[in-house]
């Protein structure tokens, strides 16, 4: 099968404390737990699958951690567009504790007082999409859960919302293509987490 446009890697940086926990974590810089540390380290012979002609991480520790130490720290390009979503008053609470004021909230039908809309995410994935879309070759990109779920709902050409059907972990890799000659928009592969696997 024929592949049109580039092939874009997607790796959900590794686990940190909050995210164990459960809680939000937009644009707090928590830094990996060793485990985290681990499963970075442990994306690297997976990822030597491809050759990366662009390397594009969020600049927030969690993640361009997970990018060096996955190998790709030297060549990674910082883009501010990869920042998880920013929760607002919402930042460092759990879905349960949200709930107990707010009772039946989710992020992706009721938002966050005083950070990003989904609209705004989606702007942000809309950004990369278009950028990675101008490249020739397959790009590597390290962020974070919300806002990768938002990318591949984006790549589909669904809305920012939708990316609740796509649950993602920690050190996993998603593949985003194009199915064949027609150029349509696709997933390849989503949320493998086997190179974790001891």
């Amino acid at each position: 099968m024929k592949t049109q446009g580039p092939r874009v890697v997607l790796v959900r940086h590794g686990e940190t404390a909050w995210s164990r926990s459960g809680q939000h974590t937009g644009r707090t810089d928590v830094p990996l737990l060793e485990d985290g540390r681990k499963m970075a380290a442990m994306l690297s012979a997976p990822l030597r699958a491809w050759k990366f002609s662009q390397v594009w991480t969020s600049p927030l520790s969690r993640a361009f951690e997970t990018c060096a130490l996955a190998g790709y720290g030297d060549v990674a390009q910082r883009s501010d567009d990869l920042m998880e979503w920013d929760y607002g008053d919402y930042e460092g609470r759990t879905r349960a504790e949200i709930q107990v004021e707010n009772p039946g909230w989710t992020l992706w039908r009721d938002g966050v007082p005083h950070g990003e809309t989904a609209a705004q995410v989606g702007a942000r994935a809309d950004h990369i999409i278009t950028r990675a879309r101008a490249e020739t070759g397959d790009l590597l990109i390290f962020s974070h859960g919300h806002f990768l779920r938002v990318l591949a709902s984006r790549w589909l050409g669904l809305p920012p919302t939708d990316g609740r059907l796509f649950l993602l972990s920690t050190g996993s890799i998603s593949v985003l293509s194009f199915d064949g000659d027609a150029a349509q928009p696709a997933l390849a592969g989503w949320n493998d987490t086997t190179h974790l696997k001891d």
